[in-house]
């Protein structure tokens, strides 16, 4: 029995990640704030986005473990000026979403920490944390380290809600809102557009799949890999649901306006919860928000690379030995850049990146779609009925919103 508990524990891994990439600027920050300024409100926008973006993260691991290869080797199939979409636009993306999660946790670690407050030097110093344990443990490590990391998250934000749930004693609104006003359409465009995570996450999520199949000696079947998935997809949601949660409950009505430094936000982030749960809850929050914010650091510092690595060996036909280290480096340099010199635009970068992410929804849930759908599919693999018309469903609502989004601008 204690070793089938241990292989099953063995075969979680791709979908852990891809929890500890999604659970990071979404959460503690887009969450939380969704919390503080709508109440709970926008729970219903929340799990209606799981639902729309699912299929297209789950087609991820469905299509890398029933053909063996990368949702990126499948768009080439389809076309190489698909693959150079996807390269142009995660070439545009991928800096300013790395300085967006670096920013947040050097915030977090200054407060916590101590050492400097400068969120430059401490970005550089997580940058380089992230990058000696990926250098030194490369897939396996991060695999074994998410594990520890999401059962440390999940438990500390549980048992935080827990207590400002009971230590709450002002009756809660529970009615669903629909954001009015140019304002509050953006925010929810940028809530919606990185809640659980931008849709390419689907490609790093088929990365991941393909390195696990390499890691472990029983073969990580496509039933394991969905199973697996729909664990981190669940705690995604769960998690979501408890930062709204927790920014009702603690800072909706509060009076506090939020800074947009990422150093004085996670200062008031959490002398807010401290203050209204009290000073012995310290430790559960700053785990939380700390081991969100650095999970989703070292994750999308591996994938992003990972990525781009398999992207241009297939656009050039040719199989590059150290490019990974490459893209690596180069994206921690870039996101060290952008934090130096472009700090007071960031704000305005990461909108930029989560509108992008928004917009950009609808053409990786078509291509996830066609991929899984057509002839590169082995026919068992392919989406059942039900799969298909929720597929159809989410193609349309996020080229709907899409639209009404353009229009309301």
């Amino acid at each position: 029995m204690n070793s089938k508990k241990l292989n099953w524990l063995k075969k979680l891994g791709p979908g852990l990640l891809f929890a500890g990439a999604a659970i990071g600027v979404s959460h503690l920050v887009q969450s939380t704030r969704a919390g503080a300024d709508f109440g709970f409100g926008l729970i219903w926008a929340l799990v209606l986005i799981h639902i729309v973006k699912y299929p297209f993260f789950q087609f991820g691991p469905r299509y890398a473990t029933a053909t063996g290869e990368s949702l990126l080797d499948g768009y080439k199939k389809l076309g190489k000026g698909v693959l150079f979409a996807y390269f142009a636009l995660n070439l545009a993306t991928m800096f300013t979403i790395q300085a967006a999660v670096t920013i947040v946790t050097a915030g977090l670690a200054a407060n916590l920490f101590g050492i400097t407050t400068n969120p430059v030097i401490w970005s550089i110093i997580i940058t380089v944390i992230c990058l000696i344990l990926l250098i030194v443990g490369k897939y396996k490590l991060l695999d074994n380290l998410m594990k520890i990391i999401i059962v440390t998250l999940t438990l500390s934000t549980i048992i935080a809600l827990v207590i400002a749930a009971l230590k709450t004693n002002t009756p809660q609104d529970f009615t669903q809102i629909i954001p009015k006003g140019t304002f509050e359409v953006g925010f929810l465009i940028a809530f919606l557009g990185w809640m659980p995570a931008p849709l390419d996450v689907s490609i790093w999520q088929s990365l991941w799949t393909i390195e696990k199949q390499k890691n472990i000696s029983n073969q990580f079947k496509t039933k394991d890999a969905i199973f697996d998935f729909n664990i981190g997809y669940a705690g995604t949601l769960v998690l979501g649901i408890c930062f709204v949660s927790l920014g009702a409950l603690i800072m909706f009505n509060s009076g506090e306006n939020f800074s947009g430094s990422a150093v004085h936000f996670s200062q008031q982030l959490i002398t807010l919860y401290t203050k209204n749960l009290g000073p012995e809850m310290y430790i559960f929050i700053a785990a939380a928000a700390f081991t969100t914010m650095f999970s989703t650091t070292i994750t999308t510092l591996d994938a992003s690379p990972r990525a781009m690595t398999k992207t241009f060996d297939l656009l050039t036909d040719k199989s590059y030995k150290n490019m990974y280290w490459f893209w690596i480096g180069f994206l921690a340099i870039g996101t060290i850049l952008i934090l130096s010199f472009f700090m007071s635009e960031m704000g305005v970068l990461i909108k930029i990146a989560t509108i992008l992410s928004f917009l950009t929804a609808p053409f990786f849930a078509i291509i996830n779609y066609i991929l899984i759908s057509g002839k590169h599919t082995p026919k068992k693999w392919r989406p059942s009925l039900q799969l298909k018309l929720l597929s159809w469903f989410g193609i349309l609502f996020l080229i709907g919103f899409s639209i009404w989004f353009l229009t309301s601008l």
